[in-house]
């Protein structure tokens, strides 16, 4: 062994049997980490491209749509975002941005890099945007596009958007969604809705990994990218234009060519990452197993019953109870503790992992999930008895046992009404 390398660099992979409660990415479900196992195939084998077309059939539902361009973006939630906005927005277009956390700034950093003509539609950190604040902001600024996050993890937000797309058309303008942290945990209706383009990511609801982007793009929408198609010269083929309008600006997200690659054409634009389509597929089919009106029911009542164990722990919860995302919930660090020892704690003594959080609310708020594979009523009754410990090794007084039957409560609370439903 050469010296100059670490003795760790040759050990095996070994990490430790971490509950993941924070907002993501979470502990990944059995069956998605099995299927990522499966043997590889060329990326033009029948079976292979029978697959990309069972997942665009799998996730049609999830996302709320029967859109034919559903598909996956490969690279992680940021790759889906980057690809639509790069896809639909060329340089000097307006768009107008729905803000209310950190990922609202995600998309104007994105956009500035395009060259985008940005205008922003704000509310502050813990509260969402009304409807008639972005049609009045629609009206003022004329956008070509308005992109908003649907569940703003950073602010533990849900952006209502009932109506938004229909908002947006009829201005003239495209719309987008980004819903990497709700996609198979709230519901999605992308249709019902009127949006153009949503995207998503596999590490949170979904219960996988990082590293696969599901998209939807309405037909409206793919006339837009499809205007701007310019095909790299190895590739071309017979039958296949290039559109009128500007060049994409990037080669990797340009969604003229993923989306002839997912479609009968099989535009070789670039090779498929096989693993993570099976994790996706495997995702999809695990969520619609279970039933998406189910599925929603048990992250709400995860959400629940976290938020009322903090409660009864004398803890204050951050945030618009009314548009609470159901698998996120922020929690204001009391003034004598130690945020980052209790977290410190808790991943070291229960092997739990909780979320620090961004921006102005960096040191003042955790963050707790319960999603996706975890969004079970043991792992929340696990976090909130193991956070009760350490913020009592802490020396905060709370009531002690009183968290743990709160959220038990909570829960069945939730299940009797369903039951009614």
């Amino acid at each position: 062994m050469p010296p100059e390398l670490d003795p760790m660099l040759f050990g095996e992979i070994d990490p430790p049997q971490r509950l993941l409660m924070g907002p993501g990415p979470i502990n990944a479900h059995p069956r998605v980490l099995r299927a990522m196992s499966a043997d590889l195939l060329g990326q033009f084998d029948p079976e292979m491209t029978a697959f990309m077309n069972q997942v665009m059939a799998l996730y049609r539902p999830i996302f709320g749509t029967a859109n034919e361009w559903t598909m996956l973006i490969d690279g992680t939630a940021r790759a889906g975002i980057e690809a639509a906005l790069v896809s639909m927005v060329a340089p000097g277009d307006t768009v107008l941005v729905v803000n209310f956390g950190r990922f609202g700034l995600l998309l104007t950093e994105i956009l500035t890099r395009i060259g985008a003509r940005i205008e922003t539609v704000d509310a502050p950190w813990g509260e969402i945007v009304p409807m008639e604040a972005i049609a009045a902001a629609i009206h003022r600024s004329s956008p070509h596009l308005v992109a908003t996050i649907h569940g703003d993890t950073s602010t533990t937000m849900a952006q209502p958007l009932e109506g938004f797309g229909d908002l947006c058309k009829a201005a003239g303008a495209l719309s987008y969604v980004d819903a990497t942290a709700t996609i198979g945990g709230m519901e999605l209706a992308a249709d019902r809705w009127g949006v153009d383009v949503v995207t998503g990511g596999l590490q949170k609801c979904l219960g996988g990994p990082s590293g696969s982007a599901p998209i939807t793009i309405s037909d409206r929408a793919a006339e837009h990218i499809f205007s701007r198609r310019h095909v790299e010269a190895g590739i071309r083929m017979d039958g296949l234009s290039d559109g009128q309008g500007p060049r994409i600006g990037s080669n990797y997200f340009d969604l003229a060519m993923i989306m002839d690659y997912w479609s009968e054409k099989r535009l070789n634009h670039h090779t498929e990452a096989t693993s993570m389509l099976y994790a996706a597929r495997e995702c999809a089919r695990i969520a619609l197993g279970e039933g998406l009106e189910a599925r929603y029911a048990r992250h709400a009542s995860a959400g629940r019953a976290m938020t009322a164990g903090l409660r009864a722990m004398g803890l204050t919860v951050f945030g618009d109870d009314a548009h609470r995302m159901t698998n996120v919930t922020g929690v204001y660090i009391p003034e004598s503790v130690d945020g980052e020892a209790v977290r410190r704690a808790m991943r070291e003594l229960f092997e739990i992992e909780i979320g620090t959080a961004f921006g102005p609310l960096q040191g003042k708020i955790w963050r707790l999930g319960a999603m996706g594979y975890n969004a079970m009523k043991h792992k929340v009754l696990l976090t909130l008895a193991a956070l009760e410990a350490c913020l009592r090794m802490q020396g905060f007084a709370l009531p002690l046992g009183e968290a743990v039957p709160a959220a038990m409560e909570a829960w069945a609370l939730r299940q009797a009404q369903d039951e009614r439903v």
